[in-house]
């Protein structure tokens, strides 16, 4: 791992501006041609995934020198991966990783940002990535009669994350999901109290061995509950269990099912019925971490063949965010009586994000709260009433948005609106 190994890909960055915009042959008009919300908002090449690869190969060359702008350019960056696929429409390069691995090499260098360290600190001591969270963990499942699945056995363990389970206006979703699951006559359970933080979120803000520590206290409860299967409603959840897990040889032949996949399957298979009407015009935001950044990690053991060219023995296939999680939650909400569903210009690979990722809801709400406005209103273009998307992070900064923008957009996660349904 390091930045080190990305030094052919920061190299081969030839600056043609791909990783800001969706691809050209998508691009509908230049009201929703943006696809990087740092280089929209901040308007300077730096800020770009470009402009951080030309910096990152440099400073390899010429040594880590760090200034206060430098690390402006590096903490205001959600890491939701849409310049590493709109790059990868046509180039065979990692953009992401190398961004990632030029945060990771800031906090080795102790040159970290106060907000997230607060948040890390928050992590070790209490197990959870929510500063000031009271109360017990699994206090929101309280009369639910749900089964522990580090005492009882179960075919599913519903991992809730961290902000479902403490933040109060969002208990609801944990609740919903419950409810749905019983509904269907799913064998499930939580670890209520004994859950612990996925670690997803801390290897977005650059602390792997803190993410690490995380996962392997993770695998040993699943391992020792004897769970198969996962299911999740956090997209950031999704990602570390499905992807980083993966990534780091940590999940074996572990399942792991976004909620939305889940609800698809057992509407399905006939155990879910929606039949109730829930009139309403929609439309679906794709979080970051279950659209692309979701998709399946690809193992891979090769060499760069000598020469100027860029390849690799054998082939290095490239993630280009096509194969996350697109279809499911669509087909859900289309199977809803009474929703009218529409779309958005950017949707599914190439989805604008909603601002909470990377640690900038924490580093910089005004830019997070600033990228959530900017999807607010290519929601509201498409003639919709209600947003919907399926990862709390998402709905608590669309509603923060909302709440100070004065829109009349109302926010449901699909587990609502499926509980709605049944």
């Amino acid at each position: 791992m390091g930045l080190e190994q990305y030094k052919g890909d920061m190299e081969m960055c030839c600056r043609c501006s791909a990783c800001k915009f969706i691809p050209m042959q998508k691009v509908k008009g230049h009201q929703y041609a943006y696809v990087c919300p740092s280089i929209s908002r901040y308007n300077f090449h730096a800020y770009s995934a470009g402009g951080r690869l030309n910096i990152g190969a440099a400073m390899l060359k010429d040594g880590m020198k760090y200034t206060d702008k430098l690390l402006d350019i590096v903490y205001n960056c959600q890491l939701c991966g849409a310049c590493g696929v709109s790059c990868n429409y046509a180039m065979d390069m990692e953009v992401l990783e190398p961004i990632n691995e030029f945060r990771i090499k800031c906090v080795e260098d102790k040159k970290t940002h106060p907000a997230l360290d607060k948040i890390i600190a928050n992590l070790k001591k209490q197990g959870s990535m929510i500063p000031g969270a009271k109360g017990k963990r699994g206090a929101w499942a309280a009369g639910l009669k749900i089964k522990d699945a580090t005492k009882e056995k179960v075919d599913v363990l519903y991992h809730v994350g961290c902000l479902t389970s403490y933040d109060k206006n969002l208990q609801k979703l944990a609740k919903a999901t419950a409810k749905i699951l019983q509904k269907a006559g799913v064998n499930f359970g939580i670890a209520g109290d004994a859950e612990m933080c996925c670690g997803g979120r801390a290897y977005q803000m650059g602390y792997p061995k803190e993410f690490l520590n995380q996962a392997k206290k993770n695998m040993a409860m699943i391992k020792k509950a004897g769970v198969k299967t996962v299911v999740t409603s956090c997209a950031d959840g999704y990602q570390a269990f499905k992807v980083l897990y993966d990534r780091f040889d940590l999940k074996g032949e572990l399942k792991v099912l976004h909620i939305s996949e889940y609800i698809d399957k057992l509407i399905r298979d006939g155990k879910l019925k929606p039949r109730r009407k829930v009139e309403m015009a929609a439309t679906y935001h794709d979080p970051c971490r279950l659209g692309r950044l979701g998709e399946p990690w690809v193992h891979w053991e090769g060499k760069k063949i000598p020469g100027d060219r860029f390849v690799f023995d054998p082939p290095k296939p490239y993630r280009r965010g096509a194969n996350g999680v697109y279809e499911p939650p669509r087909d859900v909400l289309k199977a809803i009586p009474g929703l009218k569903f529409t779309e958005m210009t950017r949707i599914k690979e190439y989805s604008w994000c909603c601002g909470a990722g990377g640690g900038v809801i924490e580093s910089n709400p005004e830019f997070a709260k600033w990228t959530a406005r900017e999807r607010i209103e290519e929601a509201v273009s498409t003639g919709a009433e209600a947003l919907v998307t399926a990862c709390p992070w998402c709905e608590k900064i669309f509603n923060e948005a909302i709440k100070e923008s004065g829109s009349s957009l109302k926010v449901y996660d699909i587990v609502e609106l499926v509980e709605k349904a049944i």
